[in-house]
């Protein structure tokens, strides 16, 4: 194995190489549109420890589960893909019975993918600005910036999103050099600082994990929207130390009583 902290590419047995992790997930992620078992082996299913609440643990194998699914005509779209250490995260584009938004998170041992998270709300919009939920750029750049946009955005969710300090919003964001994916909002960061504020609104209390490839950031947080407990994912695009970019999904956490396995959203 060789590893960087940027990626891990994983070399078989016979020195063929094979593909880096955050391809892998593609690959799975595709193969539910698919129904392909191949990609199924990066998951150690022994291992693997389930955070989606509505998913039951175990009582079904992902190959069985991926071929069920594949004969619905189900419609996959990974938009974006990045890797940090064991962790891969992914945004996507889902359509099943409806249109969803997703971001995808797995974390790796050994090579496999042993535990995972997601958060998945409806697509919605475009909005006002004419940006949709999954548009705008998909490459990480500016790599040997990784850990100084983690600390930047990291700075910004705890000051702005958690503490409510609004009025610091443009230490972190320039009017006029921002796009907002998010379809209830716009590029215009007025209604962005009336939305944070707005606590009965949306509200972030924890933020539990933050990864990072070079301009790309993503948060995962937990809070509410209009009262109901929620997990929130927030995906930052960066530019010379300055956000300028943001998508994020929004997912109601629903009560243990109803959950299907018992590892937590988070």
């Amino acid at each position: 194995m060789i590893h960087s902290p940027k990626c891990m590419v994983w070399f078989d047995p016979k020195g063929g190489k094979k593909m880096p992790n955050k391809d892998r997930i593609r690959a799975l992620l595709k193969s539910i549109e698919t129904g392909d078992p191949e990609p199924i082996s990066v998951v150690n299913e022994a291992k693997y420890i389930q955070h989606n609440p509505q998913t039951h643990e175990g009582s079904e194998g992902l190959a069985a589960l991926f071929k069920r699914l594949s004969q619905t005509n189900p419609k996959v779209n990974i938009v974006r893909a990045f890797e940090d250490g064991d962790f891969v995260f992914a945004h996507t584009e889902y359509d099943f019975s409806r249109r969803n938004i997703g971001f995808e998170v797995f974390r790796f041992d050994q090579g496999q993918a042993v535990e995972h998270w997601d958060n998945i709300q409806p697509r919605l919009g475009p909005n006002l600005s004419g940006h949709d939920m999954v548009g705008g750029s998909t490459e990480a750049r500016d790599l040997e910036q990784t850990e100084d946009n983690r600390s930047t955005v990291r700075d910004f969710v705890q000051t702005v999103l958690i503490a409510g300090h609004v009025a610091r919003l443009d230490d972190w964001i320039t009017q006029g050099a921002f796009t907002e994916h998010n379809p209830h909002l716009t590029d215009d960061l007025t209604g962005l600082v009336q939305h944070i504020s707005d606590k009965s609104a949306v509200g972030y209390h924890h933020m539990h994990r933050i990864l990072a490839e070079g301009d790309f950031v993503l948060t995962v947080c937990e809070g509410s929207r209009n009262g109901q407990h929620s997990a929130l994912y927030d995906l930052f695009r960066l530019s010379e130390g300055r956000i300028v970019e943001h998508w994020d999904t929004v997912e109601k956490v629903a009560p243990a009583s109803e959950w299907k396995n018992d590892n937590g959203k988070f």
